[in-house]
């Protein structure tokens, strides 16, 4: 049992009806601060609307969310501070320099005195060197999602919440954005990712918890659930458990 001062995220008896469809029915699951977690399962299982009730993008139909202590639903405004949001279908301004989208950016969440130091923070993520002088039109889908991991954890935040991390990138680019999760949470970082791509969050993340129809249906490590369902990864324990 972990000690509420352990949890990032404490998630419990959480659901979310669009109109009379019951999109989330009854999800519990918690996040151990300095954790790579991942929520696994096909797309339209409810991965994006769990993680945007966490982003504060949604409001609850029952249960409860905590980040950190922090009520989501009763402050919403305190939950924000400690976090840092990238959609799936995130985008930057085109027409700016990859350094210039992050020096904008900064400016909305830095002091004046700390701009540098926040811009400086996001070059190192995404490691764009030659390229970051260069408009973001010109870039390749996964030089943009590099940018915008840059610009999430550029912040600093407590949790990150990264949505479809990878989707649409090539081997190179994919491990790419996986080597920057998992520098971060070396660094103390909290990760909460989705992803349709079983076999990639197997990589990443410590524990997955696997969602299907609105529920979650497995918890573990990675490890584990191949173990307990005789599985070689975690795209068969997924149709065993699914099925």
């Amino acid at each position: 049992m972990l000690h509420d001062d352990e949890l990032a995220v404490d998630v419990r008896g959480l659901r979310k009806n669009y109109g009379t469809f019951p999109a989330l029915k009854d999800v519990s699951f918690s996040v151990r601060t300095g954790e790579v977690y991942g929520l696994i399962g096909p797309n339209g299982a409810g991965k994006t609307t769990t993680l945007r009730v966490l982003a504060t993008l949604l409001r609850i139909s029952g249960g409860s969310v905590r980040i950190f202590g922090i009520d989501v639903e009763a402050h919403p405004e305190e939950a924000r501070k400690v976090i840092s949001y990238l959609p799936e279908e995130a985008g930057a301004y085109k027409n700016l320099t990859g350094r210039q989208y992050l020096e904008f950016i900064a400016r909305f969440f830095a002091h004046r005195d700390m701009e540098h130091q926040m811009v400086a923070r996001g070059l190192e993520i995404v490691h764009l060197e030659d390229r970051i002088d260069d408009k973001v039109e010109t870039y390749s889908k996964g030089m943009m999602r590099r940018l915008l991991v840059g610009r999430a954890l550029m912040t600093d935040p407590r949790l990150a919440i990264l949505d479809e991390l990878t989707s649409g990138l090539d081997v190179i680019n994919a491990q790419q954005i996986r080597r920057i999760v998992k520098d971060r949470a070396a660094t103390g970082t909290t990760f909460l990712v989705s992803s349709h791509n079983m076999l990639e969050v197997e990589l990443l993340c410590d524990r997955i918890a696997l969602v299907h129809d609105g529920v979650i249906v497995e918890i573990g490590t990675p490890a584990e659930l191949k173990a307990k369902h005789h599985a070689s990864n975690i795209e068969e324990v997924f149709m065993a458990v699914a099925a």
